[in-house]
């Protein structure tokens, strides 16, 4: 490839980081939407979480298998037009306001990052000089931060109107009229969705016409792996550390929307935008997090952000108005360290397990789907505020796994999601 090729093709693979980042974080603001144009509870409105992140599970291995045979060019271009396609399923779906029909359109759009994401982590480290596999790798995931940050900023300028019925207003209007504000709600994801799938066509055509180097699987040389994965209990316990670690981050953001509109009367379209600048701190955080570690060992500094997200999330339970609103925003701080971190430790000295350790690692990444819906159930039964007793609980979890690994002195940080 001439160096222009490897520009371009470095470009396309980077906005990937972009796409996929961009797709997810506006799950925390389709939830309060679509509760509201759909008429939901808590618990169904945290299905949009669930539909996401189970596609995470069930077609990690069926990616992996398809690039394997095709290739990851292949790969990739599939997993773009699946988000493309998902993205023009908004449109039927707000048309009839059919919340299933919702739901099977942002599984199909996750099915489609899920390829992005097995393949543009190896992808952008081959491109280049092979010295600064890691600069490109952390240049890119910087990409995944700054999609996140403009997610809940454009969703909310975009998507939601700042009004909110309550029982009473909707009680008084006739059903011709609360039908006409439902389908108003309803039809305002239909233009940002599409120009989101055409996008995501234009990058899949430029993927498609652009030439990339293939990547090599590497030949297992040491032969059959020996001893059973399941004999490894740092690396189960990593497993279930993720699980709980992702439940707890989603949970965190879903959520926020309604929580500050419960604890501190900010109408949804402001608190799209705290939430935005919430997660441009998670961004920050990481990068200062990954400077700390030169000095704080990772598992203690694990250990220690997870005990300030428990005690901030205690005071956002426990305070009403900002200081509640700024504790979860202090959490997305916090957080910023711990994939990356909990991944590091759990695959540490695995030698020849450590791809099928890595992906055991990744799929634990389900615990986004079964959180959230956890969290909402116990928002129906009590209140939002309280159930953000649920990510506390999980954070709880990665305390005691930074604590089993706090003799280790020094990880490579390799991974983001």
């Amino acid at each position: 490839m001439t160096d222009r090729k490897t520009r371009l093709a470095i470009i396309l693979i980077t906005s990937l980081f972009f796409l996929w980042g961009f797709a997810l974080n506006l799950n925390p603001i389709l939830i309060p939407h679509l509760k509201k144009a759909c008429q939901l509870s808590d618990f169904q409105s945290a299905l949009i979480d669930s539909a996401s992140y189970i596609a995470y599970f069930l077609i990690a291995l069926p990616a992996g298998l398809f690039m394997k045979r095709f290739g990851y060019k292949a790969g990739i271009t599939l997993g773009l037009l699946l988000f493309a396609f998902g993205t023009f399923l908004f449109y039927p779906a707000a048309e009839l306001r059919h919340f299933g029909f919702f739901l099977f359109a942002l599984f199909v759009i996750a099915s489609g990052l899920t390829l992005l994401e097995t393949a543009a982590n190896p992808y952008i480290t081959v491109l280049g000089d092979s010295d600064s596999a890691t600069q490109r790798l952390n240049f890119a995931q910087s990409f995944n931060g700054l999609a996140a940050f403009l997610a809940p900023l454009m969703g909310g300028t975009f998507i939601l109107s700042g009004k909110t019925l309550s029982e009473q207003e909707q009680q008084s209007m006739s059903a011709e009229q609360l039908n006409s504000y439902l389908n108003a709600e309803a039809s305002s994801v239909q233009m940002p969705f599409l120009v989101i799938g055409i996008v995501v066509l234009f990058v899949a055509v430029m993927i498609w016409r652009t030439t990339l180097p293939e990547i090599k699987e590497e030949e297992d040389t040491t032969g059959k792996v020996s001893g059973s994965i399941w004999t490894e209990k740092n690396l189960i316990l990593g497993v279930i550390a993720q699980f709980f670690y992702v439940g707890a981050q989603v949970c965190i953001s879903s959520f926020f929307i309604r929580f500050s509109d419960k604890v501190a009367g900010i109408d949804e379209k402001t608190a799209a935008y705290v939430l935005s600048g919430a997660f441009l701190s998670f961004m920050i955080g990481r990068f200062i997090g990954t400077y700390l570690m030169r000095f704080v060992a990772p598992p203690r500094l694990l250990a220690l952000y997870s005990i300030i997200n428990v005690a901030l999330l205690i005071l956002a339970v426990l305070t009403e108005g900002m200081i509640a609103v700024y504790a979860l925003v202090g959490v997305q701080f916090f957080m910023s360290i711990m994939f990356p971190t909990i991944f590091a430790l759990s695959i540490r000295g695995l030698g020849e397990k450590t791809k099928i350790g890595s992906s055991l690692v990744i799929m634990s990444i389900v615990g986004g789907a079964i959180f959230p819906v956890i969290m909402g159930q116990v928002s129906d039964i009590s209140s939002i505020q309280t159930a953000y007793i649920v990510p506390a609980v999980c954070f709880l979890v990665v305390l005691y796994f930074a604590i089993k690994n706090n003799s280790i002195k020094h990880v490579t940080l390799g991974a983001s999601h």
